[in-house]
């Protein structure tokens, strides 16, 4: 799936299901956000370490990835940064989820490139709102893409030459 191709299904409530990678160390949290999305029809992939997180996301293309900070191999932060400066990776949207409280800490994810931030304890209603807001900013984005490389390819590739 190309890094803007958009999630391909629609779950009862309109909502794009999509492709997502949750990225944290600790397998319970892992388990935990999975089970909170269990109902929504969303393809769930997992990554154990910053590095791992990395390689899923070029290999997978996920349609969001939900990101813990606090990390081995690579902090979230570093992943984030780097998934944003890789083109094939960059439109992926990240929903940074970390015990960090610290207002530094969210500018610093902020900073890094998140495109949301969430505090654990994570609550579920708050989860699914925001993984439903960031897929549907995502799909609209990959519409909107497909749209103007479709009037691109139908345009005229030069305009007349004006005669006077």
């Amino acid at each position: 799936m190309p890094a803007s191709a958009a999630p391909s299904t629609v779950n009862d409530s309109d909502t794009p299901v999509g492709r997502i990678l949750i990225a944290d160390d600790n397998q319970q949290n892992r388990e935990l956000l999975e089970a909170y999305l269990a109902d929504e029809g969303h393809e769930i992939l997992m990554a154990v370490d910053g590095r791992q997180t990395l390689d899923v996301a070029h290999e997978r293309q996920p349609d969001l990835v939900l990101l813990d900070i606090m990390m081995p191999k690579l902090s979230g932060y570093e992943v984030c940064q780097q998934l944003k400066a890789d083109a094939h990776t960059r439109s992926i949207p990240v929903l940074m989820v970390t015990a960090l409280r610290d207002m530094g800490d969210i500018e610093k994810a902020v900073a890094a490139g998140a495109d949301d931030f969430l505090s654990k304890p994570v609550h579920r209603l708050e989860l699914k709102t925001r993984v439903r807001s960031l897929l549907r900013v995502r799909h609209l984005t990959s519409e909107r893409d497909r749209l103007l490389a479709y009037l691109a390819e139908v345009e005229p590739t030069s305009a007349p030459a004006d005669r006077h």
